[in-house]
């Protein structure tokens, strides 16, 4: 048993990841990239954003944009329940973190994974950008998809965003 737990960490880190559901759908990310988790609050919607730009909310002081991310992957958008919450985000791109808020159904756990657990993705065509998912959890009956979330957001969105954070500071 001690064997195999040793071999088992020579062939890949374990990791903490949470889990979290849009509709019917499992996904999850390294913990690591999560500031924090929040209710939602009121938003306030921003003029002119991409579509899956909600609108942003004060975060002690500081801009927070908001992202459906149903509508990112191209679901449909649904009222909030009680369950919706916001992930904050560190999100890294060209060089760069930005701090995004990241609308989800609900979250459902954090847990420890070996990496060597991650499956590929399958190469048959998904509903999903192929970038957008690192690999495949199998938990039970169904998997869950690890999302390689710097790359959920492309350069293009995240301009859109810094341009509406900006047209808000010039606002306040």
């Amino acid at each position: 048993m001690k064997t195999e737990a040793i071999n088992e960490n020579l062939t890949g880190e374990t990791k903490s990841f949470l889990s979290f559901r849009l509709g019917e759908e499992h996904f999850t990310i390294p913990v690591m990239k999560i500031m924090e988790i929040l209710e939602v609050p009121k938003i306030t919607k921003v003029p002119q954003c991409p579509n899956f730009l909600v609108g942003v909310i004060n975060l002690r002081g500081a801009v927070l944009p908001v992202i459906d991310t149903r509508i990112k992957f191209g679901m449909h958008q649904i009222d909030y329940t009680i369950n919706t919450c916001i992930l904050v985000l560190s999100i890294d791109v060209n060089d760069e973190t930005l701090v995004v808020g990241a609308l989800v159904d609900s979250v459902s756990e954090v847990f420890e994974l070996n990496e060597s657990k991650i499956k590929p993705t399958p190469a048959i065509a998904t509903k999903y950008r192929a970038d957008y998912i690192q690999g495949m959890i199998q938990e039970d009956d169904h998997f869950m998809m690890v999302l390689n979330i710097d790359k959920v957001f492309s350069s293009m969105d995240l301009e859109s965003i810094v341009e509406s954070k900006s047209i808000d500071a010039e606002i306040n």
